[in-house]
């Protein structure tokens, strides 16, 4: 492959993989850990919680990257990663989220990771709280509801800031922080039903979670010299139905609802629509002065997933729910769908991209961006793979489209695909639903060897960041 090739991507260019704790990890009771929401979560995102971890939850041994993460960033590296999106589980620093003194177990495991990413040039990407609250915090204070987890939040941050100085430069403070309105166990760790939870309760619970937000990009400017700090959101283009001027005000109603978290982010303040909205709302938020000076410490970037869009419309008799999607909206009849029911839209993500950054004037990270689908392990010259090249056309027409924001102006950091390898999936809670690039044996029953092997999408990706996307078609 030429490396010579014209290709809109800089110089610099950051390519990798992104992962969670809780999709990855395993070792859910070893090394001092203590519980998170998703070891009593087995099923998935919208379904109910359990009391106690259960056998059938595949998270509770994920795909083993706890012992095997060496294995698996020798692979990064094998395909050229200059990134790894990867997020610290807060219940194996602090295993009950409000403990006077971390777990030293946990810190040094994370030590280890990241050292590991240091041998091969691999930069960590590191998230703070990825949907895995600690259950003590959960049970003991509903969550994000109470003020009290401010604090603790603080004291995690502050830890693993200090404790990882020199080995991490770029944070993101909270996963899809504008999930919380629409799945409150998961992005928020609270407890009471969603049904039994007031307008008041959720968006003072987001409050909570965009100052602990600020507070710790706050601390990081601190302690950490040259550190970047970037907020992680849901992107999702939303269109009008019809050209009804009913559907586009439909539409920038649900636009509000998903960029407020970002505008406070990168802004410091809450925007105007969203206070108008909790007037007529009858929501009614605790925000202090302190409060208020500390969302004035806005994040250095923006980061999202991007996986679909959404049509919105103001007609009631035309609002269907698109299938596994958590943030509502109506499907695009123009659009095709992935086997899980999400529409699958490249020119999306150029057009989110330019609405981000004429928006906020923020350099954007993606983050997040992915395929699940079935894959079939087949055997090629006589080694185990999979044939994804439905996987490599997907990414390569996503990425094609970020190659054309770029030469729109936007200035983008870089791009770390969901799931570089096969993980237990958050919204399904299946193996089966594959997304990596290197296929892991574990099955949906959870029986499997654990053993690791590249797609032909692994060397697909390889050629892309060798040329630095000079290799997409």
């Amino acid at each position: 492959m030429s490396e010579t090739t014209t290709t809109p991507f800089p110089q610099g260019f950051l390519w990798g993989g992104a992962t969670a704790a809780n999709q990855i990890e395993g070792g859910y009771a070893e090394g001092g850990k203590g519980l998170s929401i998703q070891d009593v979560m087995p099923h998935g995102i919208m379904s109910p919680r359990t009391d106690v971890p259960t056998p059938d939850n595949l998270k509770l041994e994920g795909i083993d990257f706890f012992h095997r993460y060496a294995e698996d960033i020798a692979l990064f590296a094998e395909m050229g990663f200059s990134v790894f999106r990867v997020s610290i589980a807060w219940s194996r620093i602090f295993p009950n989220g409000d403990d006077a003194e971390p777990n030293e177990e946990g810190l040094a495991f994370y030590d280890r990771v990241f050292d590991e990413c240091a041998k091969y040039g691999i930069e960590p990407l590191v998230t703070l709280s990825h949907y895995e609250t600690p259950l003590h915090l959960t049970e003991k204070y509903n969550g994000w509801v109470s003020r009290e987890l401010i604090g603790f939040y603080e004291r995690y941050a502050r830890t693993v800031f200090e404790r990882y100085r020199g080995k991490v430069t770029y944070w993101l403070t909270f996963n899809e922080i504008n999930s919380v309105l629409h799945a409150p166990l998961l992005s928020g760790g609270i407890n009471t039903p969603k049904e039994q939870l007031s307008k008041s309760d959720l968006f003072q619970a987001a409050h909570h979670e965009l100052v602990a937000s600020a507070s710790a990009t706050r601390i990081a400017h601190e302690v950490l010299p040259g550190a970047q700090v970037g907020c992680m959101v849901i992107a999702m283009p939303i269109y009008p139905l019809t050209p009804s001027p009913d559907d586009a005000l439909a539409v920038l109603e649900a636009d509000h609802a998903n960029l407020m978290f970002s505008d406070v982010h990168t802004r410091g303040a809450y925007p105007g629509y969203a206070l108008r909205y909790f007037r007529e709302h009858g929501v009614e938020l605790n925000i202090t002065e302190e409060d208020r000076e500390i969302l004035a410490n806005t994040v250095d970037f923006v980061s999202f997933s991007y996986y679909m869009s959404v049509c919105e419309t103001a007609d009631p008799a035309r609002k269907v729910a698109g299938e596994g999607n958590i943030m509502g909206g109506v499907p695009n009849p123009t659009l095709p769908a992935s086997e899980w029911g999400w529409q699958i839209d490249p020119a999306g993500l150029r057009i989110v991209l330019n609405q981000f950054w004429d928006r906020w004037q923020k350099p954007l990270f993606i983050v997040e961006n992915g395929l699940g689908a079935k894959d079939q392990l087949v055997e090629v010259d006589g080694e185990l793979t999979v044939l994804d090249d439905y996987r490599t056309a997907y990414l390569n027409d996503h990425l094609v489209q970020v190659g054309e924001a770029i030469q729109d102006g936007v200035q983008v950091l870089g791009y770390t695909s969901w799931g570089p390898i096969d993980l237990v999936s958050a919204s399904t809670a299946q193996m089966s639903k594959r997304y990596g690039f290197i296929y892991v044996d574990r099955n949906d029953d959870g029986t499997g060897t654990f053993a690791r092997y590249r797609k032909k999408s692994f060397g697909w990706y390889a050629d892309v960041i060798r040329s630095n996307g000079a290799s997409l078609s």
